[in-house]
């Protein structure tokens, strides 16, 4: 790196923190070759894979095999490594420049490029050379993905050649000051550019480790389901892995540090002034420490010995069983409730957990077995009635495998029964275990219970679920919490500053745990949010500072009101569920899917090319038909429609695929519909002349298995795989594919009919990338013809 630039980069750096951006591309530089970035036509299979003829090689292609990023992040600065390996899987020899796009708000303090080890020089270019850069490789290729890009800085390396078949590694090491909002700390990895690829990439893997001298609190990705050790309050390390997937989403992690037992931190997003903003509540408590007093909490397991337990299924809820007692802690009161068509209880009353206790209890453990009929009402009921002090956290882990069929059967009055018993605020986990489960029934217990559910497929292992959610709820820092919001300027008469509230309710904070709140709010301004709890027997109140935006002047925090949308429709979903046919909720549902791209059961028909996109008293009428499956109780059917709806409801990133709870729901209930791998990341021709997409192939084979024909999981499952080629999520709008044009979920029938005329790669399509800038770039990526809004005005922008 030259003085100069280094002189530069150095003064841009403590006047613009900027967000760490890594990842590359490699751009054709031949001036007679016209070469499109490559996009992936087909990534999976269905199983056994059905036989199609190879497509033929393309002159000029490249894949990503492998990407690999490491990143130390000290207190506000990022040091990143990244490697990446290219190889050609075109019929050419291509000559290549790996092109690096600068963040939006900052540059790079200091960077290494190397391609297969050798150090290659990197040119500097500023925005406007960039962009001249970027539209003369638009418009010789006909390609408009670098658009996306437009109104940044790069960095180019000089060329260097990649023969037919040949690998090449390019390897960054850079680091770069974090950009800093509402006290979090904001690090995002541009992942999403491994979207141009000829095929999924191999293997992704990032790891970021996160190092403070103050106590690390929150730690959260909006964008991916990572994974987050924490072994110490001022250490972390977040992971991510995928394998043969094709990354569509940047990566993005928020973390901050502070003091205190219990941190929160609030982002807001408001795109409409005249409209309720959404906001994203993190809260985390203090790490205890390994010889730290911890409250004391009582645990009771109800678990199920009918006769269908019998085999590999109650060998597992043993091992769940012993898993939870030797993990118990000193102090502890618990109890063991075994039920078939009768009940029995390890001991009359709770017991302390000590060394005697705990060995006791696991000979009690050996000697359940499976046999007999299934008497939930009466399980329930034995072990809520043992727990009399309210003062301490009080858990029931419930586990069945069937339906109530002895004792009390009817479903309203276990529930009935269930809610008398509890007398302590007791909160029911329950796990239904397989497709014979009345999963209505569990939903039912857990929200009249304060508690969550957990659907374990048969496939899947109960002793993991089971100690999975122990390990979360083991140590509760915080019962019984309340958040509330308060405003300085705010009326009596203006009502609650906040509504709309995901989770509702109160609920536990545990050890560990991140907890992610979202909701909506009527009015902007400073506010204090107020979080209050019990520890023990001691009621405690934190309060905190926080800003809600007036209007936001980017979306950098749009990911909120996604997550917010996911959420309202899984809680729309529970309602209708649990209480019966609302057609507000179910015009509410209709249209907040169809705004987001959320597929669910009941409204994946807008993956069809042929649906109106503004026929909404039509689509709802479909929607108010498929809801009416939710009637069902048991079977593969019910079971996959409560395993989508609680994906929904307990949704933590806004970066979902629309499909995945749809497709995950489907898996379960159909396993002939294959694997879910993802979704198709760019537009693009597919060698066959349709419009590229991936994630199943051989659509037309038929569902087999507990789901077949006639099931509203399976069929719109189906439609979940027409969905990778039809609905695209970009930034935070939905596109439908229809009568073969992308239009735009926010552009309505009176836009529509005066929409504005742009011919792509002319004058004035540029002109508009370049007036409107990324607001308006990165929607002009499409192939075919876009119909898309902004603001009052709606572009139809034509090949």
């Amino acid at each position: 790196m030259s003085r100069a630039l280094a002189r530069w980069t150095a003064v841009l750096l403590f006047l613009v923190p900027a967000v760490a951006r890594a990842q590359g591309l490699l751009v054709v530089v031949d001036p007679h070759q016209q070469a499109r970035l490559p996009r992936p036509v087909v990534i999976h299979h269905y199983h056994p894979p059905i036989p199609h003829p190879p497509p033929p090689t393309p002159p000029t292609s490249y894949k990503i095999q492998e990407l690999d990023v490491h990143a130390r992040l000290i207190d506000q600065v990022a040091q990143v490594q990244v490697s990446q390996s290219f190889v050609n899987t075109g019929s050419r020899q291509m000559e290549v420049a790996f092109v690096f796009p600068l963040p939006y708000d900052g540059a790079i303090e200091q960077m290494t490029l190397l391609v297969d080890g050798k150090e290659y020089p990197a040119k500097l270019l500023d925005a406007k050379d960039a962009r001249q850069m970027y539209e003369e490789i638009v418009r010789k290729n006909r390609d408009p993905a670098l658009l996306e890009w437009m109104g940044t800085g790069l960095f180019k390396t000089s060329v260097f050649p990649v023969p037919p078949g040949a690998k090449r590694t390019v390897s960054l090491r850079y680091s770069q000051m974090c950009r800093k909002q509402e006290g979090l700390t904001d690090f995002l990895f541009p992942l999403s550019t491994a979207k141009y690829t000829s095929d999924a990439v191999e293997k992704v893997n990032i790891r970021a480790t996160i190092e403070s001298q103050i106590d690390i609190k929150n730690v959260y990705s909006p964008s991916h389901a990572v994974e987050i050790k924490r072994p110490d309050d001022r250490h972390a390390t977040v992971t991510f892995t995928c394998k043969n997937e094709v990354p569509s989403t940047d990566f993005r992690l928020l973390y901050d540090v502070g003091k205190g037992k219990v941190s929160t931190r609030v982002l807001s997003y408001r795109p409409d002034r005249g409209r309720d903003g959404f906001f994203l509540l993190l809260a985390s408590p203090k790490i205890k420490a390994p010889d730290e007093k911890r409250p004391k909490k009582t645990v009771v397991f109800v678990v199920d010995r009918s006769g269908s337990m019998s085999g590999k299924k109650i060998e597992q809820a043993r091992g769940a069983l012993q898993y939870v007692l030797n993990n118990l802690r000193e102090g502890d009161l618990f109890n063991i409730v075994a039920y078939d068509s009768q009940v029995e209880s390890f001991r009359p009353e709770l017991q302390r957990f000590d060394e005697k206790t705990r060995k006791d209890a696991l000979g009690f453990v050996e000697g359940i077995y499976a046999g007999g009929s299934t008497n939930i009402d009466g399980a329930l009921r034995a072990a809520l009635g043992q727990l009399q002090d309210s003062s301490r956290p009080n858990y029931v882990l419930f586990l069945t495998d069937g339906l109530p069929t002895a004792g009390e059967t009817n479903e309203m009055k276990i529930v009935a029964n269930a809610g008398e018993s509890n007398k302590v605020h007791a909160r029911i986990f329950s796990f239904g275990v397989g497709y014979d489960v009345n999963s209505r029934l569990l939903d039912k217990l857990v929200r009249a219970n304060f508690g969550q559910g957990e659907f374990v497929r048969p496939d899947e292992d109960i002793e993991d679920r089971v100690s999975r959610l122990y390990r979360r709820i083991e140590s509760p820092v915080l019962t019984g919490v309340e958040i509330t919001f308060e405003l300085d300027e705010l009326r009596s008469e203006e009502g609650k500053p906040i509504n709309r509230v995901y989770p509702s309710g109160s609920f536990d904070l545990f050890a560990g745990e991140q907890l992610v709140v979202v909701g909506r709010y009527k009015k902007a301004g400073t506010a204090k949010v107020i979080v209050r709890g019990t520890i023990g027997d001691e009621k405690q109140k934190f309060d905190f500072p926080a800003k809600l935006v007036n209007k936001s002047d980017d979306e950098t925090h749009a990911f909120i009101q996604k997550l917010w949308a996911i959420r309202r429709v899984g809680e729309i979903l529970d309602e209708l569920d649990l209480k019966g046919k609302n057609d507000e909720l179910i015009t509410e549902l209709v249209t907040l899917s169809k705004r987001h791209g959320i597929l669910t059961p009941y409204t994946s028909f807008m993956a069809d090319e042929n649906a109106g996109v503004h026929d909404l008293a039509g689509d709802t009428r479909r929607a108010e038909v498929r809801l009416r499956e939710l009637g069902q109780t048991d079977g593969a059917d019910a079971f996959g429609q409560r395993l989508a709806k609680q994906m929904y409801l307990n949704a933590d990133r806004a970066a979902m695929v629309p499909a995945e709870p749809l497709m995950e729901a489907a898996k379960a209930a159909a396993p002939g519909l294959g694997t879910y791998a993802g979704r198709s990341p760019g537009s693009g021709r597919s060698r066959s002349g349709g419009v590229s997409g991936y994630g199943f192939e051989g659509s037309s084979t038929p569902v087999t298995g507990p789901a077949a024909r006639g099931s509203i999981v399976a069929e719109a499952g189906q439609e979940a795989q027409v969905a990778i080629r039809t609905v695209r999520n970009l930034g935070n709008r939905t596109f439908y594919l229809r009568n073969g044009r992308w239009v735009d979920s926010l552009v309505t029938e009176q836009q529509e009919a005066k929409a504005r005329r742009v011919k792509q790669f002319s004058d004035a399509y540029f002109e508009l990338a370049e007036t409107h800038g990324k607001k308006m770039s990165q929607y002009m990526v499409f192939d075919e013809p876009v119909l898309l809004s902004l603001g009052s005005q709606a572009y139809l922008i034509e090949p």
